[in-house]
Protein backbone atom coordinates (compact mmCIF):
# COMPACT_ATOMS: atom_id res chain seq x y z
CA UNK A 1 0.00 0.00 0.00
CA UNK A 2 1.25 3.47 -0.78
CA UNK A 3 1.41 5.88 1.68
CA UNK A 4 2.36 9.77 2.19
CA UNK A 5 4.44 10.70 4.78
CA UNK A 6 3.73 14.43 6.26
CA UNK A 7 6.23 16.57 8.71
CA UNK A 8 4.65 17.32 11.66
CA UNK A 9 6.58 19.85 13.04
CA UNK A 10 10.21 18.67 14.35
CA UNK A 11 9.73 16.00 16.63
CA UNK A 12 6.95 13.90 14.83
CA UNK A 13 6.19 12.49 11.45
CA UNK A 14 2.89 11.40 9.80
CA UNK A 15 2.24 8.56 7.99
CA UNK A 16 -0.41 8.72 6.08
CA UNK A 17 -2.47 5.44 4.72
CA UNK A 18 -5.90 7.44 3.01
CA UNK A 19 -8.51 9.74 2.73
CA UNK A 20 -11.33 8.00 4.52
CA UNK A 21 -12.80 6.28 7.69
CA UNK A 22 -12.60 2.86 6.14
CA UNK A 23 -12.24 -0.62 8.76
CA UNK A 24 -9.33 -1.22 5.96
CA UNK A 25 -7.05 1.72 6.16
CA UNK A 26 -7.80 1.28 10.08
CA UNK A 27 -6.17 -1.92 9.78
CA UNK A 28 -3.11 -0.88 8.04
CA UNK A 29 -2.81 1.98 10.62
CA UNK A 30 -2.72 -0.63 13.88
CA UNK A 31 -0.61 -3.18 11.84
CA UNK A 32 1.86 -0.21 11.52
CA UNK A 33 1.37 1.00 15.14
CA UNK A 34 2.05 -2.75 15.96
CA UNK A 35 5.21 -3.38 14.29
CA UNK A 36 6.51 0.04 15.42
CA UNK A 37 5.69 -0.87 19.05
CA UNK A 38 7.25 -4.04 19.08
CA UNK A 39 10.14 -3.18 16.66
CA UNK A 40 12.15 -1.18 19.71
CA UNK A 41 13.40 1.48 16.67
CA UNK A 42 15.36 4.14 17.86
CA UNK A 43 14.22 7.59 18.49
CA UNK A 44 10.38 6.65 18.59
CA UNK A 45 8.83 8.19 21.90
CA UNK A 46 5.13 7.17 20.95
CA UNK A 47 2.56 6.59 18.42
CA UNK A 48 -0.67 7.71 17.78
CA UNK A 49 -3.10 5.63 15.77
CA UNK A 50 -5.97 8.32 13.95
CA UNK A 51 -8.83 6.92 11.56
CA UNK A 52 -6.38 6.86 8.55
CA UNK A 53 -2.82 7.69 9.46
CA UNK A 54 -0.26 7.38 12.22
CA UNK A 55 1.75 9.77 14.16
CA UNK A 56 4.69 8.57 14.93
CA UNK A 57 6.53 10.82 17.69
CA UNK A 58 10.65 10.93 17.69
CA UNK A 59 13.42 12.41 20.03
CA UNK A 60 15.41 14.42 17.07
CA UNK A 61 18.30 14.08 19.05
CA UNK A 62 18.65 10.23 18.46
CA UNK A 63 17.14 9.91 15.17
CA UNK A 64 16.21 11.96 12.04
CA UNK A 65 12.89 12.44 10.03
CA UNK A 66 14.74 10.87 7.08
CA UNK A 67 16.26 8.23 8.87
CA UNK A 68 12.70 7.15 10.33
CA UNK A 69 11.17 7.75 7.29
CA UNK A 70 13.22 4.67 5.70
CA UNK A 71 13.06 2.79 8.79
CA UNK A 72 9.33 2.99 8.47
CA UNK A 73 9.62 2.33 4.87
CA UNK A 74 11.32 -1.06 5.58
CA UNK A 75 8.96 -1.67 8.05
CA UNK A 76 6.32 -1.52 5.35
CA UNK A 77 8.05 -3.72 2.82
CA UNK A 78 8.21 -6.82 4.94
CA UNK A 79 5.27 -9.26 4.79
CA UNK A 80 1.90 -8.01 6.49
CA UNK A 81 2.37 -8.69 10.21
CA UNK A 82 -0.97 -8.93 12.31
CA UNK A 83 -2.44 -6.28 14.42
CA UNK A 84 -2.60 -6.04 18.09
CA UNK A 85 -5.21 -8.28 19.45
CA UNK A 86 -7.86 -6.07 20.90
CA UNK A 87 -10.37 -6.30 23.52
CA UNK A 88 -14.25 -6.31 22.87
CA UNK A 89 -15.95 -4.07 25.84
CA UNK A 90 -19.42 -4.70 27.29
CA UNK A 91 -20.78 -1.62 28.03
CA UNK A 92 -23.82 -1.27 30.51
CA UNK A 93 -26.17 1.71 28.86
CA UNK A 94 -29.39 3.12 29.94
CA UNK A 95 -31.52 4.78 26.78
CA UNK A 96 -34.43 5.86 28.83
CA UNK A 97 -36.11 8.91 29.91
CA UNK A 98 -33.39 12.09 31.15
CA UNK A 99 -30.06 9.73 29.89
CA UNK A 100 -31.68 10.18 26.19
CA UNK A 101 -32.61 13.47 25.47
CA UNK A 102 -32.24 13.14 22.20
CA UNK A 103 -33.57 9.71 21.28
CA UNK A 104 -36.84 11.04 20.43
CA UNK A 105 -35.60 13.25 18.39
CA UNK A 106 -33.58 11.10 16.82
CA UNK A 107 -36.43 8.20 15.85
CA UNK A 108 -38.50 11.42 14.19
CA UNK A 109 -35.47 12.23 12.24
CA UNK A 110 -35.01 8.67 11.24
CA UNK A 111 -38.36 7.02 10.47
CA UNK A 112 -37.71 4.73 13.61
CA UNK A 113 -39.20 4.19 16.53
CA UNK A 114 -37.08 4.75 19.72
CA UNK A 115 -37.47 0.92 20.50
CA UNK A 116 -35.92 0.57 17.17
CA UNK A 117 -32.91 3.14 17.70
CA UNK A 118 -31.92 1.34 20.47
CA UNK A 119 -31.97 -1.83 19.49
CA UNK A 120 -30.18 -1.10 15.90
CA UNK A 121 -27.80 0.72 18.73
CA UNK A 122 -27.17 -1.43 21.15
CA UNK A 123 -27.21 -4.35 18.59
CA UNK A 124 -24.19 -3.55 16.71
CA UNK A 125 -20.58 -4.29 17.35
CA UNK A 126 -18.34 -1.10 17.51
CA UNK A 127 -14.52 -0.53 16.01
CA UNK A 128 -12.69 2.08 17.99
CA UNK A 129 -11.13 3.49 15.40
CA UNK A 130 -9.31 6.42 17.21
CA UNK A 131 -8.96 8.10 20.45
CA UNK A 132 -9.06 12.03 20.43
CA UNK A 133 -10.80 15.69 21.44
CA UNK A 134 -11.05 14.73 24.97
CA UNK A 135 -9.06 12.40 26.86
CA UNK A 136 -9.89 8.70 26.63
CA UNK A 137 -12.92 9.87 23.83
CA UNK A 138 -13.62 7.21 21.67
CA UNK A 139 -14.53 7.53 17.38
CA UNK A 140 -16.47 4.36 17.08
CA UNK A 141 -18.04 2.93 13.88
CA UNK A 142 -19.42 1.65 12.17
CA UNK A 143 -23.28 3.35 12.62
CA UNK A 144 -26.09 1.64 10.72
CA UNK A 145 -26.87 3.30 8.21
CA UNK A 146 -30.40 3.73 9.22
CA UNK A 147 -28.73 6.27 12.42
CA UNK A 148 -26.46 8.43 9.83
CA UNK A 149 -27.44 11.98 10.62
CA UNK A 150 -25.91 15.26 10.65
CA UNK A 151 -24.93 16.56 14.20
CA UNK A 152 -26.84 18.73 15.43
CA UNK A 153 -27.63 22.29 14.54
CA UNK A 154 -27.35 23.48 17.92
CA UNK A 155 -24.59 21.88 19.94
CA UNK A 156 -24.69 21.93 23.90
CA UNK A 157 -22.65 23.72 26.52
CA UNK A 158 -22.47 21.13 28.31
CA UNK A 159 -22.75 17.02 27.50
CA UNK A 160 -22.35 14.85 31.01
CA UNK A 161 -20.06 12.40 30.85
CA UNK A 162 -21.03 8.80 30.49
CA UNK A 163 -23.73 10.29 27.39
CA UNK A 164 -23.75 8.10 24.51
CA UNK A 165 -23.54 9.68 21.25
CA UNK A 166 -24.19 9.51 17.59
CA UNK A 167 -23.30 11.39 14.58
CA UNK A 168 -22.78 10.96 10.80
CA UNK A 169 -21.23 7.13 10.57
CA UNK A 170 -19.90 7.16 13.88
CA UNK A 171 -20.88 6.91 18.02
CA UNK A 172 -18.98 7.34 20.77
CA UNK A 173 -19.10 7.96 24.78
CA UNK A 174 -18.28 11.47 26.17
CA UNK A 175 -15.79 10.93 29.13
CA UNK A 176 -16.34 13.56 31.10
CA UNK A 177 -18.20 16.97 30.63
CA UNK A 178 -17.62 18.49 27.94
CA UNK A 179 -19.32 21.09 25.38
CA UNK A 180 -20.61 18.92 21.95
CA UNK A 181 -22.91 18.56 19.02
CA UNK A 182 -23.60 15.25 18.91
CA UNK A 183 -27.15 13.86 19.42
CA UNK A 184 -27.54 12.10 23.35
CA UNK A 185 -29.46 8.68 22.27
CA UNK A 186 -28.29 7.38 26.07
CA UNK A 187 -25.79 6.81 28.56
CA UNK A 188 -23.30 4.79 30.82
CA UNK A 189 -22.32 4.87 34.62
CA UNK A 190 -18.72 3.29 33.72
CA UNK A 191 -15.53 5.55 33.80
CA UNK A 192 -13.59 5.80 30.31
CA UNK A 193 -10.66 7.84 31.59
CA UNK A 194 -8.72 7.90 34.50
CA UNK A 195 -5.78 9.82 35.10
CA UNK A 196 -4.41 7.42 38.05
CA UNK A 197 -4.93 4.29 35.91
CA UNK A 198 -2.03 2.21 34.02
CA UNK A 199 -3.57 3.07 30.99
CA UNK A 200 -5.58 6.13 31.58
CA UNK A 201 -7.86 5.57 28.70
CA UNK A 202 -9.72 2.17 29.48
CA UNK A 203 -10.08 1.86 25.14
CA UNK A 204 -7.76 1.72 23.22
CA UNK A 205 -7.62 2.08 19.03
CA UNK A 206 -8.30 -1.43 17.66
CA UNK A 207 -10.73 -2.04 20.41
CA UNK A 208 -14.39 -3.08 20.11
CA UNK A 209 -17.33 -1.92 22.08
CA UNK A 210 -20.93 -3.74 22.98
CA UNK A 211 -23.28 -1.48 24.37
CA UNK A 212 -25.51 -3.63 26.79
CA UNK A 213 -29.13 -1.99 27.43
CA UNK A 214 -29.82 -1.38 31.18
CA UNK A 215 -32.77 0.22 33.19
CA UNK A 216 -32.96 3.23 35.39
CA UNK A 217 -32.32 1.28 38.41
CA UNK A 218 -29.40 -1.15 36.89
CA UNK A 219 -27.38 2.42 36.03
CA UNK A 220 -27.76 3.48 39.31
CA UNK A 221 -26.41 0.19 41.26
CA UNK A 222 -24.00 0.01 38.45
CA UNK A 223 -22.71 3.95 39.39
CA UNK A 224 -22.09 3.22 42.87
CA UNK A 225 -20.15 0.28 42.59
CA UNK A 226 -18.28 2.57 40.42
CA UNK A 227 -17.81 5.55 42.56
CA UNK A 228 -16.81 2.93 45.25
CA UNK A 229 -14.23 1.29 43.13
CA UNK A 230 -15.83 -2.02 42.82
CA UNK A 231 -17.31 -1.99 39.36
CA UNK A 232 -15.39 -4.09 36.68
CA UNK A 233 -16.13 -3.53 33.18
CA UNK A 234 -16.68 -6.76 31.28
CA UNK A 235 -14.19 -7.38 28.76
CA UNK A 236 -11.96 -10.00 26.59
CA UNK A 237 -10.18 -11.04 23.40
CA UNK A 238 -12.09 -10.24 20.42
CA UNK A 239 -13.20 -13.44 18.62
CA UNK A 240 -11.86 -13.34 15.15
Amino acid sequence: MKVRFLAAGDRALVVEFGDRIDRALSAEVLRLDASLRSSGLAGVVETVPTFRSLMVHYDPLVTTRADLEHAIVSVLDRAPGSRSTGTLWRVPVCYDGEFAPDLAEVARLTGLSPGEVVALHSGTRYHVYMLGFLPGFPYMGDLPAQLALPRRADPRVRVPAGSIAIATTLTAIYPCESPGGWHLIGATPIRLFDPEGAPPALFAPGDAVQCEPVDPGAFASIKQAVDGGSYQVAGGPIAE
